[in-house]
């Protein structure tokens, strides 16, 4: 009777871990890493021939081969940082705001619409002034739509935050053919290129400003979400909105609110990126960030310190696997498969540390 019973049990069974130290946690990852980087080594040997080392080096040349590359790079972390961050909120009260895109893309037009609009009509200090407001102010109206159709109607947040994406594409494409310079072109060019008006202010070089605000979102938003009322309201409303609700919690204000700085977050992201970094605007300006931020938000499990280092791991894989194509001549397909490599081994990893897996006991027949 005990054999059978033996027999009928599952041969895998997948059960809930409890919850892991941290070194043990980033141990399984760093295995998970270099278990990526051997699958990755065979990979390009079996297709290219190429010395693995090589392309290894080349990804950390990309990234960091010249001081130019590096501030580069760092520039590059921080803007995605900056958006991950922004999206956190809102997802550890499970509120799926795939809207990034949209509401960096609004804080980005209305920068650019202070600086085409105003820039020659009011000193440059009132005009950064209002381009911040402008920027801030759009991107909390980008998230607030959706936030107040889920609140009052229980409205599906994912497809109207990723719908929010498409008009808000559509708003920055008409009005480049407005601003279009010179006509026909299709494009802005480098707005108000002779008189810098509305350029943001540099911080030593052109590259620290966003590094520095960055810095300072992330350590604001590690203490609003761990130490404030807001940010212990937020968690709570994550866990069990009936649990919310029972102690007195008003969800649909939390919702709101949290919405609003999500989106004005995204706005900060945006104006960076026009006045700080392009001194123009494109639909593609964020360059696929809103979402990029969705997994280095989740990678993270929420956390802004950590996700200052998940960010760095996105953007050091996408510019170090640019530089290999360009090196080795090879299509930009191969350096988005060894990327694609890396991030599975990286997702994958966290079932391992959220689950654990045990195969069935053979029981000793008895003699």
């Amino acid at each position: 009777m005990s054999k059978n019973n033996t027999n009928n049990e599952p041969l895998i069974h997948i059960s809930k871990r409890d919850v892991l130290p941290w070194h043990k946690a980033w141990g399984v990852r760093a295995l998970a890493i270099l278990a990526a980087l051997v699958v990755c080594a065979i990979v390009s040997v079996a297709l290219t021939g190429d010395n693995p080392i090589s392309i290894y080096k080349t990804i950390f040349v990309g990234a960091f081969g010249t001081a130019r590359k590096t501030w580069v790079t760092l520039q590059s972390v921080s803007i995605l940082l900056i958006i991950s961050l922004a999206l956190t909120p809102a997802y550890k009260m499970r509120f799926w705001n795939i809207g990034g895109e949209g509401q960096v893309l609004v804080g980005a037009l209305a920068t650019a619409a202070c600086m085409i609009v105003i820039g020659d009509k009011v000193p440059n200090g009132v005009l950064i002034l209002i381009m911040v407001v402008s920027s801030i102010g759009a991107g909390a109206v980008w998230g607030l739509i959706p936030a107040i159709f889920k609140a009052k109607w229980n409205t599906n947040e994912t497809l109207a935050t990723l719908m929010m994406n498409y008009i808000a594409t559509q708003l920055v494409a008409y009005y480049t053919v407005v601003w279009e310079v010179p006509k026909g072109s299709g494009k802005i060019g480098i707005i108000n290129q002779q008189t810098n008006a509305g350029w943001l202010p540099q911080l030593g070089n052109k590259y620290l400003l966003s590094i520095v605000v960055a810095l300072i979102i992330t350590v604001a938003l590690y203490i609003y979400l761990k130490y404030s009322k807001h940010g212990y309201e937020v968690t709570v409303v994550g866990e069990s909105e009936r649990t919310a609700q029972y102690v007195g919690m008003k969800v649909n204000k939390i919702i709101i609110r949290t919405m609003l700085l999500s989106g004005a977050l995204c706005g900060v992201a945006g104006l960076l990126l026009v006045g700080g970094i392009n001194h123009t605007v494109t639909t593609t300006i964020a360059n696929g960030q809103g979402f990029t931020a969705v997994m280095v938000s989740w990678l993270a499990k929420f956390n802004p310190i950590t996700m200052i280092f998940t960010s760095f791991l996105i953007i050091f894989l996408e510019r170090g696997a640019g530089e290999i194509s360009t090196v080795f001549g090879l299509n930009h397909s191969f350096s988005d498969i060894l990327t694609g490599i890396i991030l599975f081994f990286i997702i994958g990893c966290e079932f391992f540390i959220s689950y654990k897996v045990s195969f069935r006991k053979k029981e000793k027949e008895a003699k």
